[in-house]
């Protein structure tokens, strides 16, 4: 089993509507194709059966993923996440020190709900690391591949 990984209520519900979908649609529709492929004849040079196959392995593999996931996936409650210092869950508002006018916020979370269209980063990404545990009023240098990101946290708070 994998490590413990920290959802809210809908990211959870998300996988689990995921998982859902695959191990029954998907996996159905896999398993038509790998019968019509089969009903063409000799497997040994099955072009399309051997994709087939491919696919209901790679099927299997995400279904046993999120399986995993959920199993070990505890789920947070926004009411319970303390706000002195960044956690996972919590929003952040940043200052961008070398653009003063360039005020940021980001929510903390996990790998598998991370969105940056959302402004939701994940806990282990560079930003996200750099972030955890600080304060209001700290200022943070994160290492990014671009270079050097400064900034100064301005408030914690959750959504």
């Amino acid at each position: 089993m994998s490590d413990r990984i920290y959802l809210t209520r809908d990211g959870y519900n998300r996988l689990k509507e995921e998982l859902h979908l695959l191990s029954t649609q998907t996996r159905k529709e896999v398993l038509e194709k790998i019968a019509e492929a089969r009903s063409h004849g000799d497997l040994s040079e099955n072009a399309e059966y051997d994709a087939a196959r491919e696919e209901q392995s790679q099927l299997e593999a995400k279904i046993g993923d999120l399986e995993n996931k959920l199993a070990s996936a505890t789920i947070l409650d926004p009411k319970q996440i303390k706000t002195d210092r960044v956690y996972i869950l919590t929003s952040v508002k940043l200052r961008n020190l070398d653009d003063e006018d360039e005020i940021i916020e980001y929510t903390l979370v996990s790998s598998e709900e991370a969105d940056s269209d959302l402004g939701k980063i994940s806990v282990r990404s560079p930003v996200g690391r750099a972030l955890i545990g600080k304060s209001v009023g700290d200022k943070v240098t994160i290492s990014v591949p671009k270079g050097e990101l400064h900034y100064e946290i301005l408030d914690i708070f959750v959504k």
